[in-house]
Protein backbone atom coordinates (compact mmCIF):
# COMPACT_ATOMS: atom_id res chain seq x y z
CA UNK A 1 0.00 0.00 0.00
CA UNK A 2 1.30 3.42 -0.88
CA UNK A 3 0.69 7.09 0.72
CA UNK A 4 -1.37 9.59 -1.60
CA UNK A 5 -1.72 12.83 -0.62
CA UNK A 6 -5.15 14.55 -2.38
CA UNK A 7 -5.56 17.61 -3.40
CA UNK A 8 -8.98 19.34 -4.16
CA UNK A 9 -10.10 22.33 -6.17
CA UNK A 10 -11.86 25.10 -4.17
CA UNK A 11 -13.51 27.32 -7.38
CA UNK A 12 -14.95 23.65 -8.53
CA UNK A 13 -16.50 21.07 -5.76
CA UNK A 14 -17.45 18.98 -8.23
CA UNK A 15 -13.80 18.29 -9.94
CA UNK A 16 -12.29 14.98 -8.99
CA UNK A 17 -9.57 15.15 -6.23
CA UNK A 18 -5.71 14.76 -7.59
CA UNK A 19 -3.59 12.17 -5.79
CA UNK A 20 0.21 12.47 -5.34
CA UNK A 21 1.73 9.42 -4.26
CA UNK A 22 4.42 9.59 -1.81
CA UNK A 23 7.13 7.66 -2.93
CA UNK A 24 10.26 7.27 -5.05
CA UNK A 25 10.30 8.46 -8.58
CA UNK A 26 12.17 5.94 -10.91
CA UNK A 27 11.18 8.17 -13.87
CA UNK A 28 12.69 11.28 -11.92
CA UNK A 29 15.48 9.30 -11.02
CA UNK A 30 16.52 7.79 -14.43
CA UNK A 31 15.56 10.73 -16.28
CA UNK A 32 15.83 13.60 -13.93
CA UNK A 33 15.81 16.73 -16.84
CA UNK A 34 12.83 14.63 -19.16
CA UNK A 35 10.39 14.63 -16.32
CA UNK A 36 10.83 17.86 -14.81
CA UNK A 37 10.29 19.21 -18.19
CA UNK A 38 6.85 17.21 -18.46
CA UNK A 39 5.36 17.83 -15.44
CA UNK A 40 6.40 21.21 -15.99
CA UNK A 41 8.71 21.37 -12.42
CA UNK A 42 10.83 24.19 -13.20
CA UNK A 43 12.45 24.13 -9.74
CA UNK A 44 13.37 20.67 -9.86
CA UNK A 45 14.95 21.16 -13.45
CA UNK A 46 16.35 24.68 -12.29
CA UNK A 47 18.33 22.71 -9.45
CA UNK A 48 19.24 20.02 -11.26
CA UNK A 49 20.77 21.80 -14.09
CA UNK A 50 22.80 23.84 -10.72
CA UNK A 51 23.95 20.48 -9.94
CA UNK A 52 24.94 19.49 -13.14
CA UNK A 53 27.00 22.45 -13.90
CA UNK A 54 28.60 22.42 -10.53
CA UNK A 55 29.53 19.22 -11.29
CA UNK A 56 30.88 19.86 -14.79
CA UNK A 57 33.07 22.24 -13.08
CA UNK A 58 33.91 20.58 -10.10
CA UNK A 59 35.01 17.24 -11.91
CA UNK A 60 38.47 18.20 -12.71
CA UNK A 61 39.29 18.39 -8.99
CA UNK A 62 36.86 16.11 -8.11
CA UNK A 63 38.03 12.99 -10.18
CA UNK A 64 36.29 10.80 -12.21
CA UNK A 65 34.73 8.72 -10.38
CA UNK A 66 33.65 10.92 -7.58
CA UNK A 67 31.97 12.94 -9.81
CA UNK A 68 30.01 9.74 -11.43
CA UNK A 69 29.25 8.99 -7.60
CA UNK A 70 27.66 12.48 -6.90
CA UNK A 71 25.57 12.13 -10.37
CA UNK A 72 24.27 9.28 -9.34
CA UNK A 73 23.38 10.60 -5.76
CA UNK A 74 21.81 14.10 -7.93
CA UNK A 75 19.61 11.76 -9.58
CA UNK A 76 18.58 9.99 -6.71
CA UNK A 77 17.74 13.29 -4.61
CA UNK A 78 15.87 14.33 -7.40
CA UNK A 79 13.83 10.91 -7.48
CA UNK A 80 12.56 11.48 -3.82
CA UNK A 81 11.87 15.38 -4.86
CA UNK A 82 10.13 14.40 -7.23
CA UNK A 83 6.37 14.43 -5.30
CA UNK A 84 6.95 17.03 -3.59
CA UNK A 85 7.62 19.60 -6.71
CA UNK A 86 4.51 17.88 -7.58
CA UNK A 87 2.74 18.79 -4.24
CA UNK A 88 3.98 22.39 -4.16
CA UNK A 89 3.14 22.42 -8.24
CA UNK A 90 -0.76 21.80 -7.23
CA UNK A 91 -0.99 24.43 -4.32
CA UNK A 92 0.56 27.00 -6.98
CA UNK A 93 -2.93 26.03 -8.78
CA UNK A 94 -4.88 26.35 -6.24
CA UNK A 95 -5.74 22.95 -5.21
CA UNK A 96 -6.02 22.80 -1.39
CA UNK A 97 -5.10 19.38 0.46
CA UNK A 98 -7.75 17.02 0.95
CA UNK A 99 -5.43 14.81 3.28
CA UNK A 100 -3.62 11.65 3.48
CA UNK A 101 -4.86 7.97 2.36
CA UNK A 102 -3.15 4.43 2.30
CA UNK A 103 -4.17 2.93 -0.88
CA UNK A 104 -3.10 0.14 -3.81
CA UNK A 105 -3.51 3.00 -6.43
CA UNK A 106 -4.39 6.51 -6.92
CA UNK A 107 -7.98 5.36 -7.82
CA UNK A 108 -8.63 3.78 -4.73
CA UNK A 109 -7.10 7.05 -3.13
CA UNK A 110 -9.43 9.43 -4.98
CA UNK A 111 -12.22 7.18 -4.11
CA UNK A 112 -11.73 7.13 -0.62
CA UNK A 113 -11.53 11.15 -0.46
CA UNK A 114 -14.81 11.43 -2.49
CA UNK A 115 -16.76 8.97 0.16
CA UNK A 116 -15.62 10.61 3.05
CA UNK A 117 -16.36 14.02 1.82
CA UNK A 118 -19.82 15.51 3.12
Amino acid sequence: MTLFALYRSVDDPTALPVAVSERFSWFAALLPPVHALLHRHWDLLCLFVVGLVALIFGARYLGPDASLWLYILLAIACGFAAPGAERRALKRRGLVSAGHRFAVDADLARLAVMESRP
